[in-house]
């Protein structure tokens, strides 16, 4: 019976991770990539809904690119409701040896998720990310805001992409 149970956890954590390793139509990650330019303080403009950034303002997430190839990722928001800031500590690597923008991030021990930067202008300044589907999504910005043309560019492609983008949380920043 254990043999039955350990497989069935065994496939359904398989068929999870399958379904979440596809990125939606016409999002493909950057090519070509360069993650050391990508490294350093990004601030987190708007994002779907999750459990692990709920309630949380003056989101930042800051990548060290460390000797052994992995990058160092420190996310950090601050919670009104609790008057704290939250801070988690994890760490990336590129998913495949190729110069493209796709990632494999984990803040939860062995367990990696993708993160494909599917959108990245030539000066590394705004970056749309997408996770899992159409599941994961935020918008990144080297300062505390971006110009209304980025914006509504990234919307555009992201709904033609099929994101709820009417979901949305746009970041507050006043700290």
């Amino acid at each position: 019976m254990n043999r039955i149970r350990f497989l069935c956890v065994c496939i359904i954590s398989a068929m999870f991770f399958i379904s979440c390793c596809r990125i939606p139509q016409g999002m493909n990650p950057v090519a070509p990539f360069e993650v050391e330019k990508y490294m350093g303080r990004w601030y987190e403009i708007a994002r779907l809904n999750h459990r692990f950034e709920r309630g949380l303002n003056n989101v930042t997430a800051e990548y060290t690119l460390k000797e052994s190839g992995f990058i160092r990722v420190i996310n950090r928001g601050y919670d009104n409701s609790k008057n704290k800031w939250s801070q988690v500590e994890g760490k990336a690597k590129l998913a495949s040896s190729g110069n493209e923008a796709s990632l494999k991030v984990s803040f939860f021990g062995p367990f990696y998720a993708p993160y494909k930067v599917v959108i990245l202008d030539a000066d590394y300044r705004y970056a749309m990310i997408v996770s899992c589907g159409t599941r994961y999504l935020w918008i990144l910005s080297r300062e505390r805001t971006i110009p209304d043309s980025v914006k509504q560019k990234f919307l555009n492609l992201a709904e033609n992409a099929g994101f709820n983008v009417a979901s949305l949380i746009w970041v507050e920043h006043n700290q």
